[in-house]
């Protein structure tokens, strides 16, 4: 075969591998998330951070700065003792998550209670904050925001009258109002948030809700 003919042949292949356009049939692949370090907190926006959390009525312990090996670290971070509503498992939280979580459980997590269940919540349920490791715990992946106090995972919610329901079992499960309440509150963080995932995120986060506040703008 004469040698000019494979430039042609290799931009075949290579046109095979492109996604199709909007006209074509094949749908758009969904952007992924690209997690990026927590960027440096000033003193002044620290100072501010923490303000911001007391005029909310947040009771936290400012924690020291602290660097981990694997490049982790816990800087500008708070340890939430009381928002309102007890959250398990709570850690390090950089500040601007713990403001913006602290937020989101009294505006939209009781909000969304007292609206679909009448009633208010109890407990939420978390899976941690502070974790040294990759994205979705798989070895090699670059550094998870969890390895920066930057994320945090909800798992479960009880009501008031002790009903608990997960997002494992609520996301896809047969309750409407479960399956309303678990949307609602995960759509609403995705404009609070950094990154959102949830169970049509991918099968890592089936059982949980990852909030973090790397830049991105991504919501699955």
């Amino acid at each position: 075969m004469p040698m000019r003919i494979w430039p042609i042949l290799s931009l075949l292949v290579l046109a095979g591998c492109i996604p199709a356009g909007r006209g074509s049939e094949r749908r758009a692949p969904v952007r992924r998330p690209v997690a990026q370090a927590a960027s440096t907190l000033s003193d002044a926006a620290l100072r501010q951070c923490q303000a911001d959390l007391r005029r909310a009525g947040v009771s936290f312990q400012a924690l020291p700065d602290r660097s981990f090996g694997g490049g982790c670290d816990a800087t500008a971070a708070v340890k939430l003792v009381a928002i309102g509503t007890p959250v398990t498992n709570l850690g390090a939280m950089r500040c601007p998550l713990a403001l913006a979580f602290s937020r989101w459980v009294a505006q939209v997590a009781q909000v969304e209670a007292e609206r679909t269940f009448g009633q208010p919540l109890r407990r939420i349920e978390s899976f941690g904050t502070y974790a040294c490791r990759p994205v979705n715990g798989q070895a090699g992946g670059r550094l998870s925001e969890h390895g920066h106090a930057n994320a945090v995972d909800i798992a479960a919610f009880v009501l008031a009258d002790g009903t608990r329901f997960t997002v494992k079992d609520g996301w896809g499960g047969v309750d409407d109002r479960v399956r309303r309440y678990l949307r609602a509150v995960h759509d609403a963080g995705c404009r609070r948030f950094g990154v959102v995932l949830g169970p049509d995120a991918n099968a890592y986060h089936r059982d949980h809700f990852h909030f973090d506040m790397a830049s991105g703008g991504y919501c699955r």
